[in-house]
């Protein structure tokens, strides 16, 4: 399958995968969304005071930045509602993932990095549960 990493490498002059390309044009398309408005206005919209933004998880106020071993670490995330790739389907359209990725402000949230990091890993588990029975498909009908 041309998807999978250690596929066949069709692009770049047979450098890259289906996948590494995937993952620069994806890479290359959310340094895009920082300067897109709507995620601006998110984040304007759950200041609650200087330096501080009411997460829309477990509703606290939380600092933007907090501290991790002496170094200060990013505590805030904008975080699609609707996420731009569907765990449970996966990879549909380049189009899809645009529409998602560049959404208006109301299919955007603010949320702390405890909160956004719970939301990922569900996601992420869906993800892995989908890839599996997709895989246990695919070789039922290989037998």
């Amino acid at each position: 399958m041309a998807g999978r990493i250690g596929g066949p490498k069709t692009r770049n002059g047979g450098l890259w995968t289906e996948a590494r390309f995937r993952s620069f044009i994806k890479g290359n398309l959310r340094a895009a969304t920082m300067r897109w408005n709507p995620i601006h206005e998110c984040l304007k919209n759950a200041r609650v005071r200087r330096g501080e933004y009411l997460c829309n998880g477990c509703k606290q106020d939380v600092p933007n930045t907090i501290r991790v071993d002496g170094k200060r670490k990013k505590n805030v995330h904008v975080d699609h509602i609707i996420p731009i790739i569907d765990p449970a389907i996966g990879w549909t359209t380049y189009d899809e993932m645009i529409d998602r990725m560049f959404c208006e402000a109301e299919n955007l949230q603010v949320l702390c990095d405890e909160c956004h990091t719970r939301k990922t890993n569900e996601e992420k588990n869906v993800a892995k549960e989908r890839r599996l029975r997709d895989k246990q498909e695919e070789l039922d009908i290989d037998e």
